[in-house]
């Protein structure tokens, strides 16, 4: 029956995040709240069908590798180092303040210190699915706002792949004493450092050298075969072989596959494989969560909430501000973080496989992410009526006149900011096809043109300047 069971648990999660999915995505939200909801819906603590946890949990771990590999996949170093200067303090002095609150928070309830320390790093995250959402249904992926957003939560996702490795030497069932800690950790970044050192030396050449020849046989089945076959190797041989997290492997594949002349090929083709494993995850996620925790717990979650809508928010808005950015630029960021998703999951879950976060912790993230992810939209739609309603304000206009001028542009002025890539290409027609297209060419550093902003608006085309080289497809 366990294959059986398997098939019965596959098709009703992906069934019912179909149906949950498509009516949160009618209804405006992100279609994670429906594949949560999904779970919801499938699990133990809901009537009718009851999926099988324990396989979905299975599923779900190949959905975290993956995940990671597509953020190795659209790791881009250079707009990371293009906003270092705010995204590096900003996201470590927000993930400070959001898991200090937390600690505060945990420790106010009752909790242990590890237990509030890993609550306070799940809250921390902000979901990069739900961000580029957001930003590309705003039309501001290519502005300073975009590129702040996007290079603090890459930050955030390289911070949350060393917490993966750093929380099993804090808090697993073998942990060493204070006094050896530091060797523990010292032990660690040198097991970190040769997977590093392995993957880029030998992975560098030879992965791209595979890949070369797989393309050559021009067979669309084995390519996609072998970016997962290289995507999942270097994840289970990182654990294996170097003692470090499946995720730290797969991140680090993605990078090295990201560096060969097939990273186009390998988003069009393996990415939507990982969309599929990604959905199974947050099922999974979903069929944790008790819905009688919210009357069991109201405080708690609406202290999460309010961690996560205001103090997070307020942190990012005041370190924007304070290094020199528009009043604009600032709101949009924070408005933008102010949600948790996909890594918070993966952390609370590391929390529960090491016994250090209960069951509540859990369901307070599930809760917290499904109200988050839903209301985040309707925030960011409210900062225009915001900023008409106090940008005649002293104190506006102060911030307004001490920002730097290039980087304080506003939603309106989309086409007048130089996108960082001098690469172009023209995408004749924008059906489902061109708008893949478009996306993978903008994930990859080339700032596509449609037909239908030729066509459309030849007032904003014209003020996008010559490209040194135009990609015509």
């Amino acid at each position: 029956m366990h294959g059986l069971d398997l098939i019965v648990t596959i098709t009703g999660g992906f069934t019912a995040a179909l149906i949950f999915g498509y009516l949160t995505h009618r209804l405006g939200m992100s279609s994670i709240v429906g594949y949560l909801l999904a779970g919801i819906a499938v699990g133990a603590h809901t009537p009718g069908f009851v999926a099988d946890r324990a396989l979905a949990e299975q599923f779900a771990e190949i959905g975290v590798i993956l995940l990671m590999f597509g953020v190795g996949l659209q790791f881009h170093v250079k707009e990371l180092l293009e906003v270092r200067r705010v995204a590096i303090p900003g996201a470590v002095c927000q993930s400070f303040v959001a898991t200090l609150l937390s600690c505060l928070l945990a420790r106010w309830l009752g909790w242990s210190w590890s237990a509030g320390i890993v609550f306070g790093f799940a809250v921390s995250v902000a979901s990069t699915v739900v961000l580029l959402r957001v930003l590309v249904d705003n039309n501001v992926l290519h502005t300073p706002t975009g590129h702040i957003a996007v290079g603090w939560l890459v930050v955030e996702d390289i911070f949350t792949v060393f917490l993966l490795v750093i929380l099993p030497l804090l808090f697993g069932a073998g942990t060493v004493g204070v006094g050896s800690l530091p060797m523990a950790i010292a032990l660690s970044v040198v097991k970190i450092a040769a997977l590093v050192g392995v993957t880029f030396l030998i992975g560098g050449r030879l992965i791209p050298w595979l890949l070369e020849h797989v393309a050559a046989t021009r067979s669309r089945e084995l390519f996609t075969l072998t970016v997962l076959v290289v995507a999942l190797g270097i994840a289970v041989g990182s654990a294996t072989l170097f003692g470090v997290s499946m995720a730290l492997g797969a991140f680090l594949a993605g990078m090295v596959v990201r560096q060969s002349d097939f990273s186009f090929r390998a988003a069009s083709e393996a990415l939507p494989m990982r969309d599929a494993f990604a959905v199974l995850f947050f099922v999974s996620v979903g069929m944790l969560f008790d819905p009688g925790h919210l009357l069991k717990e109201p405080i708690l979650v609406l202290s999460t909430l309010v961690i996560i809508l205001l103090g997070k928010p307020l942190a990012a808005l005041a370190i924007v501000l304070v290094l020199g950015y528009a009043p604009r630029v600032a709101i949009s960021v924070a408005v933008a973080l102010a949600q948790i998703g996909e890594f918070s999951f993966i952390i609370a879950t590391v929390g529960k496989d090491l016994g250090v976060l209960g069951e509540s912790g859990a369901n307070t993230l599930v809760a917290a992410s499904i109200i988050s992810i839903s209301i985040n939209p309707l925030l960011y739609r409210a900062i225009s009526p915001l900023e008409n309603r106090f940008k005649h304000t002293r104190l506006w206009q102060m911030f307004e006149a001490r920002s730097k001028p290039s980087l304080s542009q506003g939603h309106g002025e989309v086409y007048n900011y130089i996108p960082v890539s001098r690469d172009r290409a023209v995408i004749v027609g924008y059906g489902p096809t061109g708008k893949t297209l478009a996306r993978l060419l903008g994930e990859n550093g080339i700032d596509p043109l449609c037909q239908s902003a030729l066509k459309f608006d030849p007032p904003s085309a014209s003020k996008i300047d010559p490209p040194q080289r135009l990609i015509l497809v």
